[in-house]
């Protein structure tokens, strides 16, 4: 069914897009983290009236602002690849994904960009009260942006409150609020919005910790990393909270992204958790359903514990999945295949009669599509037909960059927790300064979070295929009939523009961290 499809297309599609997305996440996580963070500082001046905590506000939404200007740039390309490159994935939700994305370019992104006008240009033009005012809804915009963003993408990993419409071939939205609160959405925005949280907070930790350490602006480093480390602490507690969430929710309804996070490839009840591990490099085709492993530590029962809140829950396996487990209810992927291809076919036949005004037939067929039996039956797996006639090891997501992006992730995430705490500590005690190697660490931290966020993102996306849409629609029907040429050149474009905004925007923060605060 793919044989028409170029698969250089494909990847060089997908390269794109990930290039794009990569880059512009960069800049996300900071924005949301550091934007609330400099409200509350923005806060503390107001109330307090102290000149130094105005001096603290200025110097962090100074760095906010160059990061916020080049994220946006970053946002708008990634939007229209969606239409340039993407123009099936497009045709086949965009009465769903446009929704989301609408809302966002409407409300929350000009809310955010009209008063981020006011926070940086208001100080001594407006009433102190809304320059406060300003900030702080320009940090809801920010997080509201995201939302919007968000609830697109957890409907990509998990399509609810929708119906397919065999007319026109398209799903159409007919619930709303299923949309946005879903349990994968509502999940994934508090996941994400406490992981940048956390971000923001090590990167003014790491940052006020190199001033500390060249003994600059002693008072305003200090300040600084109380507010972040409280931000932080609070922000890794969240993040580890959502994060366990998310795990339970993914191993529901992506069991295999789940099984591949882990590394699981025999399902088992008191499965452990593999809390570290170096995988073998298997290219085998088989390799996705036996144990592949050099060595791992595990943590006994902790895997169905985390799914079950029991040691006795049956977490499946790789292999289970791919070739069915009658005991444990799980359906083979060559019954599902069989499943969607009647589905795909039973459209094809619609289309034809449609075609031929074979009106009979034509109601008869359609009918099927508003038949939640035969929906639950059939529609429901209508990707899988895709995959007749093809290795059935395509249905299984990279297994070693799901485990490893997983594992990177959750460990930064808790190093984050524990620098968080300790600075925190430390600072209340008046000691944070005395420990050079702690400052070296925290510096040394400043770059980690994106690592860790970007992972994040990798077991998010690469954990979903081979699916844009899961279950419905494979990322190889996904793609605009272009020629791959025509892709090429534009990574590249892309690539060199990306690189030279990203090193434009470190050397002007490094550039302001060095004139400090009083360079202002």
């Amino acid at each position: 069914m793919f044989d028409s499809i170029d698969i250089s297309l494909v990847d060089w599609s997908r390269g794109q897009f990930a290039l794009t997305a990569m880059f512009h996440w960069l800049f996300v996580p900071l924005t949301i983290g550091l934007s609330f963070i400099v409200a509350f500082m923005h806060s503390i001046y107001v109330k307090s009236g102290d000149e130094a905590w105005k001096k603290i506000t200025k110097f962090w939404m100074k760095l906010f602002g160059i990061n916020f200007a080049i994220g946006v740039s970053t946002g708008i390309i990634l939007e229209f690849e969606f239409g340039t490159n993407w123009s099936n994935y497009s045709w086949f939700v965009g009465d769903i994904f446009g929704a989301p994305l609408a809302i966002e370019g409407i409300l929350a992104f000009f809310m955010e960009s009209t008063f981020v006008a006011i926070m940086f240009f208001g100080w001594n033009k407006v009433s102190k009260r809304f320059h406060l005012a300003s900030s702080w809804l320009t940090a809801f915009g920010a997080s509201l942006s995201a939302l919007w963003i968000l609830v697109a993408n957890a409907w990509m990993q998990h399509p609810v409150g929708t119906l397919f419409n065999p007319d026109t071939a398209r799903n159409e939205m007919i619930n709303f609020w299923d949309v946005i609160f879903s349990e994968m959405a509502v999940n994934k925005f508090l996941h994400t919005v406490t992981s940048g949280f956390l971000l923001a907070s090590v990167f003014v930790i790491g940052v006020s910790a190199w001033f500390l350490l060249h003994k600059r602006e002693v008072l305003f480093a200090g300040r600084s990393t109380v507010v972040a480390s409280v931000f932080g602490v609070i922000a890794g507690v969240a993040t580890i909270f959502t994060g366990d969430a998310s795990a339970r929710i993914v191993a529901r309804e992506q069991p295999i992204k789940f099984a591949a996070m882990e590394a699981l490839y025999e399902g088992q009840s008191h499965a452990p958790l593999v809390a570290i591990g170096a995988m073998k490099s298997d290219t085998s085709q088989e390799s996705y359903t036996r144990e592949n492993f050099i060595f791992k530590i595990e943590i006994p029962n902790a895997l169905s514990y985390m799914v079950f809140l029991t040691p006795n829950g049956f977490v499946p396996g790789i292999g289970d999945l791919v070739y069915g487990n009658r005991e444990q209810g799980i359906m083979a992927y060559e019954e599902k295949i069989e499943r969607g291809a009647v589905a795909i076919q039973t459209l094809k036949e619609l289309k034809r009669a449609r075609e031929r005004d074979d009106e009979v037939t034509y109601q008869a067929l359609r009918e099927k599509f508003h038949d939640p039996e035969w929906l639950d039956t059939y529609y429901r797996y209508f990707g899988y037909g895709y995959y007749q006639n093809r290795e059935i090891g395509e249905l299984v997501p990279n297994v070693k960059m799901s485990f490893y992006a997983f594992h990177i992730m959750v460990i930064l995430g808790i190093h984050f927790l524990i620098l968080s705490g300790l600075a925190l500590w430390l600072s209340l005690k008046n000691r944070w300064g005395r420990h050079k190697w702690l400052l070296w660490v925290a510096i040394m931290t400043i770059p980690l979070p994106w690592i860790a966020s970007e992972a994040g993102w990798v077991v998010t996306e690469m954990g979903r295929q081979p699916w844009v849409v899961y279950e419905l629609l494979p990322t190889l029907s996904a793609v605009t009939r272009l020629h791959p040429g025509a892709v090429q050149v534009t990574f590249w474009i892309f690539l060199a523009t990306f690189t030279a905004l990203f090193i434009a925007e470190i050397k002007i923060i490094v550039t302001q961290i060095k004139k400090g605060p009083g360079g202002q």
